[in-house]
């Protein structure tokens, strides 16, 4: 059970706590050539994991219409508060391209599915579902 940090807001914590609830994924829980498929508001990513934060991203008409490696910050909730190598429904998906200055930060995410190597992403089942979910 999480207890509030007191040395955060409640604002802080209730972010915390609602990752928790709305699930994700670590991403060194997952092993390297694992496929993601992440469908935010606006877009639909397909992230093929490299080892490490390192992963070829695609699924952006400008930023990554092809496979880029980038480098997969974490995600965030809007404001400047990063969750590590994390990749959290309700959050937004940060990465840093490497033709960009800046992070790239996605739109809300609503949906992150693993793809079994076999399929294509269009065929995605695997479903990460919140801590206490099976």
């Amino acid at each position: 059970m999480f207890t509030p940090h007191p040395n955060l807001s409640d604002e802080v914590n209730c972010n915390i706590v609602r990752s928790e609830i709305e699930g994700g994924v670590m991403l060194a829980a997952l092993p390297p050539s694992t496929v993601l498929q992440i469908q935010t508001q606006h877009h639909r990513y397909t992230a093929v994991l490299l080892g490490g934060s390192e992963a070829l991203i695609s699924g952006h008409p400008e930023y990554c219409p092809e496979p880029v490696q980038v480098a997969i910050a974490g995600s965030t909730w809007g404001g400047s508060m990063l969750k590590q190598r994390y990749i959290g429904r309700g959050m937004h998906l940060e990465f840093c391209h490497p033709e960009y200055r800046t992070p790239i930060v996605t739109s809300r995410i609503q949906e992150i599915r693993e793809c079994p190597r076999m399929q294509t992403p269009d065929t995605c089942q695997v479903q990460f579902s919140s801590p206490g979910q099976s």
